[in-house]
């Protein structure tokens, strides 16, 4: 069963374009049987002007992505070719198809200072085919500052990703929203998918819980604690200020977007805590649970956007269910222990959720990051032994999540492959992250 699921994972979350020839096979997790794509990034010939210190930032950040992508095989910088190709004219296909880097595309290119800004000039080659091995051609040009040159490494990256990974975007672009302590406060930070470039997006001085931004990136929803309890927030990515959102009375927690705009979120208006869904500036709210014990932590299906994933204590301790969006069709989906913090897969087959399996005192285990086949609910342990893992959410290529992690007095936000692998830690102080739609 578990092989079989791990065969429907890989071909649901990892269907691309693969090159035929020169690949390794590889099997790991939900990539089992699947063959990576042998990808070699030469580091960018210089072309006029003092960009030293770029180009390094340049090399680390399209090689970074590169490999993080979780669809290639990439080439050693040891065993590629001597010599820097910074144009077509300087690229030699037959020395990178051949042993040892037996690279099946390489991406090159050059980087410098023109007229007081940062010119790069980017290729993607495919080393089997001789007579036109042009993939991508792209010029890049932007003002000199190490930001603005990591982002174009970010747009090259995806550019290439999307390219060669059967038209799937990348996410080297897209930005993790999340929650940062400091003292007794908490507010709602932002960084770039890779870490870097962490700061705060507001400064209200309270607690501010469970960011979720918008389909758009026009606006982060979230849960502040005010003279009224906690409330829904929502801040304007475009105005980049607070706006506004009705106050409601109760506890009102964990915010979702719908792909259409929609907002579910958990409030005890009623005296229980149950889901109600409204639009982005909480008009027409409608509740859609009506069951004694907390219904908590929606997460909508963003394949069709009908369907609605929460957390519910109606029958004891907290178990994940799914149910049509005007609350028809519920369906429990875990079999016991205590689940929290649901995520739907972008293609809408799997949810990824917190779960202490053997939950109780002296129970073996602990809580980790599972994924469940939506259909079958058959599912997978994705961490083990970490610490208490929690908050997980899917990329938007649907190939990797980001998480939260509970230890040593600290909460840390890391990443990984959505088959478990290539982990990594993103930020030291960190806690309910949010992958943002793009």
């Amino acid at each position: 069963m578990r092989k079989r699921f791990l065969t429907s994972l890989a071909l649901a979350i990892t269907f691309f374009a693969l090159h035929a020839k020169a690949q390794d096979q590889v099997q790991t997790g939900i990539r089992e049987g699947v063959t990576l794509i042998r990808l070699a990034a030469a580091n960018f010939k210089p072309m006029g002007g003092n960009a030293a210190a770029f180009k390094a930032t340049f090399d680390a950040v399209l090689a970074n992505d590169l490999q993080n992508a979780g669809i290639f095989d990439m080439v050693s910088k040891s065993l590629q070719p001597s010599g820097t190709p910074g144009a077509p004219s300087e690229m030699n296909v037959s020395q990178w198809s051949a042993e040892p880097a037996n690279a099946a595309f390489v991406a090159f290119g050059a980087i410098g200072l023109q007229g007081g800004r940062v010119v790069v000039n980017g290729w993607l080659f495919d080393t089997h085919n001789i007579q036109y091995p042009q993939v991508i051609g792209k010029q890049y040009t932007d003002v000199p500052n190490e930001n603005a040159v990591r982002q174009i490494a970010h747009k090259f990256a995806d550019e290439i990703i999307v390219r060669l990974g059967g038209g799937i975007a990348g996410i080297a672009e897209t930005k993790i929203y999340y929650v940062a302590k400091h003292g007794a406060n908490k507010e709602i930070w932002v960084m770039d998918y890779d870490g870097a470039n962490q700061h705060a997006l507001t400064s209200l001085g309270s607690v501010s819980i469970s960011p979720r931004v918008s389909p758009d990136n026009s606006r982060v929803a979230f849960s502040s604690l005010g003279r009224e309890g906690f409330q829904i927030r929502m801040f304007s990515l475009l105005l980049n200020r607070m706006v506004a959102f009705p106050t409601i009375s109760g506890t009102n927690l964990s915010p979702a977007w719908s792909s259409q705009g929609q907002l579910a979120f958990s409030s005890s208006r009623t005296g229980d805590p149950e889901i109600w869904v409204s639009d982005m500036n909480g008009a027409g709210m409608r509740r859609v649970t009506s069951f004694r014990g907390p219904d908590v932590s929606p997460t909508w299906n963003p394949k069709t956007g009908s369907q609605i994933a929460w957390i519910s204590g109606r029958t004891g301790l907290p178990q994940l269910y799914i149910m049509d969006a005007d609350g028809a069709a519920v369906q429990r989906m875990t079999d016991g222990g205590y689940a929290t913090s649901p995520s739907w897969s972008p293609n809408g087959q799997f949810l990824t959720f917190a779960w202490d399996r053997k939950y109780g005192p002296g129970a073996p285990g602990g809580q980790d990051i599972y994924i469940m086949e939506v259909a079958s609910k058959r599912w997978i342990q994705l961490t083990h032994d970490t610490g208490r893992c929690d908050f997980p959410s899917w990329s938007p290529d649907g190939r990797h999540i980001v998480y939260a992690v509970q230890g040593r007095g600290r909460s840390e936000i890391w990443t990984m492959l959505a088959d478990g692998t290539q982990r990594h830690k993103l930020a030291d102080n960190g806690d309910m992250p949010n992958w943002s739609w793009k």
